[in-house]
């Protein structure tokens, strides 16, 4: 069964067991909290679109992908909170009585120990223990080799280009999706046709180098970059040369799950240089996607 996602106001009341948080990357911390609830609570936009544009970080992983993760743990339903002003002059009060209590009909509530919530951000798990409607569940910080799992600490792995680090914490690859533009037709001359995406700007994304991924399942390397070897003039993009495939994925969506770094970005002296280099990295995510698929 699919999960059904549903606008607050639109949330049919009945009992649930509800997991409240931002989710960004739903991290193993987030599947700490997530664990058991028939029902996630989550905002988009993210509260610091809102309350404090300048301080929002780039977000780990889209909506439709946070979704699907959240989907993959069991969930039956995503309730989200469209969330603007009027929403956040909220009284930390007010979202228990009639966000909780009216709307949901929470019989219990599950959080991380440093949740949030209402106006001023005045409310924290001790409030919501102090109301006998639900059963609160405050789960502690999960530790990843010895620190804490954060979507910052997330954010700062994927930038260093560390798949491997940003994996542990995650649970599973990061991920990033987006629909194929045309490009140049340069990966094509070169014999290495690409899938190419315009990054989203509000979004994380790896650190420019040539990747092991997986593009729609199927084994890729990938560069992230700007081509220093050609003058473009383009910007930032996300290049995939899916492996063993011949198919036209223009205007389709594309999901890249990164598994590892390769190498750096780095311009060459020419264009055999390149192509020989490239030969190189396609054998190299060969043997990482290979590697990874029989380490299940």
């Amino acid at each position: 069964m699919s999960i059904q996602v549903t606008s607050l106001p639109d949330a049919e009341p009945r009992s649930r067991h509800v997991a409240i948080g931002t989710f960004d990357g739903v991290h193993r911390g987030h599947q700490a909290v997530i664990d058991d609830a028939d029902t996630v609570l989550t905002f988009d936009p993210h509260p610091l679109e809102i309350l404090h544009p300048a301080a929002l970080p780039r977000l780990i992983m889209p909506f439709g992908v946070k979704r699907d993760v959240i989907e993959g743990l069991g969930v039956r339903e995503l309730v989200v909170i469209p969330f603007d002003e009027e929403f956040a002059r909220r009284s930390a009060e007010q979202f228990i009585e009639e966000v909780l209590v009216d709307r949901l009909r929470a019989e219990r509530v599950s959080v991380g120990e440093n949740f949030r919530f209402g106006a001023k951000a005045k409310g924290d798990p001790a409030m919501l223990r102090k109301h006998s409607e639900f059963e609160t569940r405050v789960v502690p910080l999960v530790e990843v080799d010895g620190e804490t799992v954060s979507s910052t600490r997330i954010r700062a792995l994927v930038a260093a280009g560390d798949m491997e680090g940003a994996r542990h914490c995650l649970g599973a690859p990061f991920m990033v999706e987006g629909e194929v533009v045309s490009g140049d037709q340069r990966g094509r001359e070169l014999g290495f046709p690409t899938a190419n995406l315009v990054p989203d700007d509000r979004l994380a994304i790896p650190g420019y180098g040539v990747y092991a991924a997986f593009a729609n399942g199927i084994p890729a390397a990938v560069n992230v970059g700007v081509r220093p070897t050609f003058e473009t003039g383009r910007g930032v993009l996300i290049e995939t040369y899916l492996i063993d495939y011949d198919g036209d994925l223009y205007g389709t969506d594309l999901r890249v799950a990164f598994v590892s770094r390769l190498r750096g970005e780095k311009r060459f002296p020419g264009v055999e240089e390149l192509i020989t280099q490239m030969r190189l990295d396609v054998e190299d995510a060969k043997r990482v996607c290979a590697s990874f698929t029989d380490a299940k």
